[in-house]
């Protein structure tokens, strides 16, 4: 995986399409569910929880 595959996001609940256009994949939505990172099924796209998002939902 290289590091354009991750995202930082400022939300536990992310979607992701691919990247939208011709090469995408369908919309799906993700949940972290506490755990601060999740990958997609699809494309393997990393998003990982933000320190602003941490904060946000009462991290460290």
């Amino acid at each position: 995986m290289t590091e354009t595959d991750t995202h930082y996001v400022d939300d536990e609940t992310v979607a992701c399409d691919g990247g939208g256009g011709p090469l995408g994949h369908p919309r799906v939505w993700l949940n972290m569910e506490g755990r601060g990172e999740i990958d997609c099924p699809y494309c393997g796209r990393h998003f990982v929880l933000s320190e602003e998002g941490r904060k946000a939902i009462g991290g460290h």
